[in-house]
C-alpha cells in the first residue's frame, strides 16, 4: 500500500498534466456530458457502507517465485459494498484493512455521491482511497455505464492478456517435482483457456536452487515454452532475484529466444538499468523493460522513465488506486511509457485494469489471474484473440452471487 506522501506526490504529478490531451484522458467529453453525469450523481446520497468476504479459486496450485514460497489455490478477499438512497449499489475490493476503512465510513454515509466522486477525476479526497474502486463501480451503476465509458470511451480499447500464474511449477510438489513437463502442461491449459502470452517466473537460483543450477533451469524452461508455443509471446519476471551480471548471463543463455518484456530482474536503480539497457542494445535485444511493482518509489520511477530506462509502468492497480492511475496515465504518455498495472493475486484486479485500459488505452498488456468463484459472477469478461474484453454492463459488470 502507498504511504500518504506517495499518494500526494502522484496526485500532484497527475494534476500538473491535467490540461494535457483532455480528449484522451480523465473522462472528458466535448459536449457537456461530463457535467450532466456529475449532476445526475448529485441525486444519490450514500446510505450504507458494508463489508464482507469473497473467495476466488485458481484452477491449479500456484507455487514459488524467486522471493516467495508457494502461493496456493486462491485468495479470500475483503470487499466493500456502497449503496445509495436511490437503490444504486456498487462494490469492489477494499484497499485497506477493514478496521481502517470502518473509521472512514461515517465520512461517507449521508454525503451526496457527487461530493465524493467526480466523473472527470475519480475520488475527491485521498481519505476515500480505500473505497476508490467501489466508488467507480457505484458511479457506473448510478449512471448505467461501464467504468470505461466514464473515462471517455463508448467502445473500449482492448489489449493483450497474459497468463500471470506460471510459477516454479517444475519444483512442485516438493516430494515429487514435476519438472519442465509440468510447466508445459500448465502453459497448455492457459493456451486452451485463451491466453497468447505467458509470463514465466525466473530466478530459481535466488533461493530454491544453487545459482548455477537455477540459472540453467531458467534458461531451459524459457526455451522449452518458446519452442512449444511459437505463436505466443514470452514475458519473464525475475522478482528482483538476479544481479545485473546474473541476468545478462540468463539473456546470453536463451540466445535468440525473443522476450516480449523483462520484469524486475533486480531491484531498480538508475545505474543497474543503464548497464542492462546498454548491454541489451549492444546485443540487439529489444525486449520491453517493466518495473514499479515491488516497493515502488515514484521519484525513482520518474527518473528511470525520463532517462528512457523503463518502458512499462507496473504499479499495482489497487496499491496505487484507480483514481491515481487515471491521473498517472497522461504522464506515462508524455514519457512514451506504457501501462500494465500489477494485478497478481486477484482476478478482480485484472478486470479493473480492463476498464482502465478500455477507457484510456496506453496499456501494453493485462495480467491474467485465471479464477472461478462461487461468490462473484465473473462471466461477463471474455478473451478474444488473446485480448481481454470487458462487458458493457454498468460499473465493472460483476454481480455478487450471495
Amino acid at each position: 500500500m502507498m504511504k500518504r506522501r506517495e499518494f500526494i506526490y502522484t496526485l500532484n504529478a497527475g494534476a500538473a498534466l491535467g490540461l494535457m490531451s483532455k480528449t484522451a484522458f480523465a473522462g472528458w467529453f466535448p459536449d457537456g456530458r461530463t457535467a450532466r453525469m456529475q449532476n445526475e450523481l448529485a441525486y444519490h446520497t450514500i446510505r450504507s457502507v458494508t463489508f464482507e468476504d469473497v473467495r476466488l479459486q485458481y484452477p491449479r496450485f500456484v507455487g514459488k517465485n524467486a522471493r516467495l514460497d508457494v502461493h496456493g489455490f486462491g485468495p479470500r478477499l475483503t470487499i466493500c459494498k456502497i449503496a445509495t438512497d436511490k437503490g444504486a449499489s456498487g462494490w469492489a475490493s477494499l484497499r485497506s484493512s477493514r478496521g481502517e476503512a470502518q473509521r472512514i465510513v461515517p465520512e461517507l454515509v449521508g454525503k451526496k455521491l457527487s461530493d465524493v466522486f467526480q466523473v472527470s477525476v475519480g475520488i475527491t479526497d485521498e481519505r476515500y482511497l480505500p473505497f476508490d474502486i467501489a466508488l467507480h463501480d457505484l458511479a457506473g451503476v448510478a449512471l448505467n455505464k461501464p467504468v470505461y465509458a466514464l473515462l471517455g470511451r463508448e467502445e473500449p480499447f482492448t489489449t493483450k492478456y497474459y497468463s500471470g500464474m506460471i510459477y516454479f511449477d517444475d519444483l512442485e510438489p516438493a516430494h515429487a517435482p514435476g519438472g519442465i513437463d509440468k510447466v508445459l502442461a500448465n502453459c497448455r491449459y492457459d493456451y486452451e483457456y485463451g491466453y497468447r502470452q505467458f509470463k514465466l517466473k525466473i530466478g530459481r537460483g535466488n533461493r530454491w536452487m544453487s545459482q548455477q543450477d537455477g540459472l540453467a533451469r531458467d534458461i531451459e524452461v524459457t526455451k522449452a515454452v518458446a519452442a512449444a508455443f511459437p505463436d505466443c509471446d514470452i514475458l519473464v519476471d525475475g522478482n528482483n532475484g538476479f544481479t545485473v551480471n546474473e541476468f545478462t548471463a540468463y539473456l546470453k543463455g536463451i540466445g535468440d529466444t525473443p522476450l516480449f518484456w523483462i520484469e524486475e530482474p533486480f531491484h531498480e536503480t538508475v545505474e543497474d538499468y543503464r548497464k542492462l539497457r546498454d548491454w541489451m542494445q549492444h546485443a540487439g535485444v529489444s525486449s520491453l523493460l517493466a518495473d514499479g511493482e515491488a516497493d515502488p518509489d515514484p521519484a525513482l520511477l520518474d527518473e528511470l522513465m525520463e532517462q528512457k530506462l523503463m518502458d512499462v509502468h507496473l504499479t499495482d492497480i489497487e496499491g496505487l488506486g484507480f483514481t491515481n492511475w487515471r491521473k498517472l496515465m497522461p504522464k506515462l504518455v508524455q514519457y512514451n511509457v506504457q501501462a500494465s498495472p500489477h494485478a497478481w493475486g486477484s482476478l478482480l484486479k485484472s478486470y479493473y485494469t480492463a476498464h482502465l485500459a478500455g477507457g484510456l488505452g496506453n496499456t501494453v498488456t493485462i495480467e491474467g489471474v485465471t479464477s472461478t468463484s462461487d461468490d462473484v459472477d465473473l462471466s461477463g469478461y471474455t478473451i478474444k484473440d488473446g485480448r481481454l474484453v470487458p462487458p458493457n454492463a454498468p460499473g465493472f459488470g460483476m454481480a455478487l452471487l450471495r
